[in-house]
């Protein structure tokens, strides 16, 4: 079981670089070090080396590879980043990005509690000491451990709550999918002086929750 689906991650990095989604040994490193199976329900487990998102818990997804790829590829990782999450889901975004930034650290937040609880059982098994998941609302970002390097917002916004832009390092780079409940443009910010934002290419996610959150 364990040597197929290495297999069958090997493969889907493979058709992921080649189709340009997966550019830098960082992100190719990370895919095939966090195995996906490990963060979906076990009666999803076959399809996990799919390139599509699958149900979770609670009406939650774990989201498709090639859009989890783009998004760590424009964000640009390095080692020692510190990096804020909003919404933890499964828990595989925080693992990949753990497995980059390290020793760096990844503060990832979830409103849901048995939302979270199933990321730290995930993250539990792959043994990383660099992730924290935290029970709150993801809106507010989090000030104790502001400012962060990277901000990724796995969750659709109409706009990007504010006290995420504040909790933004000058010169740091922030990832959202923007818009209605329906439809979301994947966007790209960047604080230089001021906010500049960059379109990448429309995305669906589930809706963020929170006081700054689309419901």
């Amino acid at each position: 079981m364990r040597e197929e689906m290495e297999k069958r991650n090997r493969e889907m990095v493979s058709m992921l670089k080649h189709r340009g989604v997966i550019k830098s040994e960082t992100v190719e490193r990370a895919f095939l070090s966090v195995p996906r199976h490990l963060f979906v329900p076990e009666e999803y487990a076959s399809y996990a080396y799919e390139d599509v998102p699958l149900p979770t818990l609670k009406g939650q997804t774990i989201s498709q590879p090639s859009i989890v790829a783009l998004m760590l590829e424009e964000l640009d990782l390095k080692p020692r980043h510190r990096v804020l999450e909003i919404g933890a889901g499964s828990g595989w975004n925080a693992a990949l990005i753990a497995h980059i930034v390290k020793p760096g650290r990844v503060i990832t937040i979830e409103i849901d509690r048995d939302v979270a609880e199933f990321a730290r059982r995930n993250i539990r098994k792959m043994n990383l000491d660099n992730v924290t998941i935290i029970e709150g609302d993801g809106s507010l970002g989090y000030e104790a451990e502001a400012p962060f390097d990277r901000i990724a917002v796995t969750a659709a916004c109409e706009r990007v709550p504010e006290p995420l832009f504040r909790q933004l390092k000058e010169g740091g780079k922030l990832i959202a999918p923007v818009g209605s409940v329906y439809s979301q443009m994947l966007t790209l910010f960047e604080k230089r002086g001021k906010i500049r934002a960059r379109e990448i290419l429309p995305c669906i996610f589930v809706p963020l929750r929170g006081k700054y959150g689309t419901e």
